[in-house]
């Protein structure tokens, strides 16, 4: 019996386990398929679009993108984001304590409100806010006499970004909080914390790297929005250009070497968005492991 023992010690993990009984071949084939498809669909356009960014020598990319109209596209993309996360941040905790620790009528209409933005399409929603405040629209109208500018100015780019990243900070929060319970936070307001003191010192640490996680892919979504920004931003240069709408003008107009180094900028982007995103999930792990 310990001879058996030991032998089926002795076995590799997976053996024991009948999902993952597949031979060496079937195993380096999937590994081969999945490496085929990173390298083709998401290392090759990377790698293109840096190569032909640079293609015309450093001094053409610097110039592009110190182009007076790429700068202004750059510090729109950058307010856009900077408005629109801050909010989506108090909008998700917000919604995700409700949620998470919380039972009241009509829970379920919020959590589908939330998941609004994942089923109705970019342009659809540029579209709504076009209706809505737009000249022809439903308060255009009373806006112009008033004199208040929203759709193809500033706070039109902002309405639709804050629209399209709304729910990825709640939804990274929801499931999270949920699977904590609520008998540390119980247990705080019976030893007579309040509300604010709960959330700071029971709830704020023990979501802070979903929290950070949930951030970072709003930011990412932000500043890489292209089709409800596109529907009310107008294309105005200099004004209410962001970068992905700098890049299409740029292309259209065949200035590939400048349009390519804009891109540049946003590939960057989401390149230190992936990183930021590794270490909060290895930052995650061993927080969970320290526990």
């Amino acid at each position: 019996m310990s001879t058996a023992l030991s032998v089926s010690r002795s076995r590799p993990d997976y053996q024991a386990n009948p999902a993952t009984r597949e031979s060496r071949a079937v195993r380096w084939l999937l590994l081969a398929l999945g490496l085929t498809f990173f390298g083709l669909f998401l290392l090759l356009p990377l790698v293109a679009v840096f190569t032909e960014a640079l293609r015309k020598g450093w001094d053409l990319y610097f110039a592009s993108l110190a182009d007076p109209e790429t700068v202004s596209a750059i510090k729109l993309t950058l307010l856009a984001a900077a408005i629109a996360v801050p909010l989506n941040l108090v909008f998700g905790v917000s919604a995700a304590w409700a949620i998470a620790k919380h039972d009241f009528r009509g829970k379920q209409i919020l959590i589908t409100f939330i998941d609004l933005p994942f089923s109705v399409s970019p342009v659809v929603a540029g579209l709504m806010y076009v209706l809505l405040f737009g000249a022809q629209g439903w308060l255009g109208p009373w806006l112009q006499e008033h004199d208040v500018r929203i759709v193809f100015a500033v706070p039109g780019i902002v309405l639709a970004t804050v629209f399209v990243t709304f729910p990825f900070v709640a939804r990274e929060l929801i499931p999270l909080m949920q699977a904590q319970g609520r008998d540390e936070e119980e247990a705080a307001t019976v030893l007579g914390a309040g509300g604010w003191q709960t959330f700071r010192r029971v709830t704020l640490p023990n979501i802070k790297w979903g929290l950070l996680y949930g951030v970072i892919l709003c930011n990412a979504r932000a500043m890489g929005e292209f089709g409800a920004v596109s529907v009310v931003s107008g294309h105005v240069r200099g004004l209410t250009n962001t970068l992905p709408l700098q890049v299409e003008i740029l292309y259209n107009e065949y200035q590939f070497a400048a349009a390519f180094a804009v891109a540049s900028v946003l590939a960057l982007l989401a390149l230190v968005t992936l990183v930021l995103k590794q270490i909060v999930e290895w930052r995650a792990g061993q927080s969970s492991k320290d526990k």
